[in-house]
């Protein structure tokens, strides 16, 4: 899938939102437990309540892997039920080097066939290129996170400037803005502008809103670009917005509202 097909998504949904499916077990309502596979019952629900509403689902690989082999399953069936015209993020953030990593790449590009993969770039270019060597799939490399800890190495001085732009300066230059993309955290939205300044053109993939308090409109006026270049990430404001029979009718509600928000941004 290419930018001009993602924006072409965007525009025809007037939507750039990712619902990202961190789906805890400890968290679904209690009568999916019942269910022979609950994970994928509650993430087909959901899809099919928010799937004309978003551009991207994004799976939090780590919930699937903490079920073993029955969550790799689950993962695999819920893929599979994601329309083909909507963009799939494997949340996995790898960061090897070598083979290694190109077994990563098999694993999400070859054999699960996901369009894309978050990657911790701190290893260097032989931690992303071998996922680069995959036509028409994606990289989604951690530039600036929202979490605390972010301020422990990403934002240290570095050749004059933060640690996080010389990052984002040379990894842009490991492949194109049609391979490249980069996370960057929703709850201190002004650094989009300067990280506008190193990359006008690439995609953005920026979780924080909901949840975690980042805000929409802040994030529109920092980072959007003429063909958007955001994809915004919910997980827990959508998929946890209530719990019971009804779960997946308050989840289109919460979708819905940001939908029509950024819509009028479009």
């Amino acid at each position: 899938m290419t930018s001009q097909e993602i924006f072409q998504e965007i525009q025809k949904k007037k939507s750039f939102l990712c619902v990202g499916l961190d789906t805890d077990l400890s968290r679904i309502p209690k009568h999916l437990l019942e269910e022979e596979d609950p994970i994928f019952a509650f993430n087909k629900q959901i899809i099919d309540a928010t799937k004309d509403l978003c551009i991207a689902y994004k799976p939090n690989i780590a919930f699937y892997e903490a079920e073993g082999v029955k969550g790799w399953q689950s993962l695999q069936k819920t893929l599979d039920y994601i329309p083909t015209e909507i963009f799939t993020i494997a949340d996995a953030k790898r960061g090897d080097i070598g083979n290694t990593t190109k077994k990563y790449a098999d694993a999400f590009f070859k054999h699960m066939d996901f369009d894309s993969i978050t990657v911790a770039p701190y290893m260097g270019v032989d931690s992303v290129s071998p996922f680069l060597e995959y036509e028409g799939k994606w990289s989604i490399l951690l530039a600036l996170t929202s979490n605390q800890g972010s301020y422990d190495f990403q934002r240290l001085e570095s050749n004059g400037q933060a640690l996080y732009k010389s990052v984002i300066e040379t990894s842009s230059e490991w492949g194109s803005k049609d391979q490249i993309m980069y996370v960057v955290g929703a709850t201190r939205a002004e650094d989009l502008a300067e990280i506008r300044k190193i990359i006008p053109d690439h995609f953005l993939l920026v979780p924080g809103v909901g949840a975690q308090g980042g805000s929409l409109e802040e994030v529109v006026k920092h980072g959007m670009n003429s063909k958007c270049g955001l994809i915004v990430n919910s997980s827990r404001g959508i998929i946890y917005a209530d719990d019971s029979q009804d779960f997946a009718a308050a989840s289109r509600e919460k979708a819905k509202l940001l939908q029509t928000q950024m819509a009028s941004y479009l």
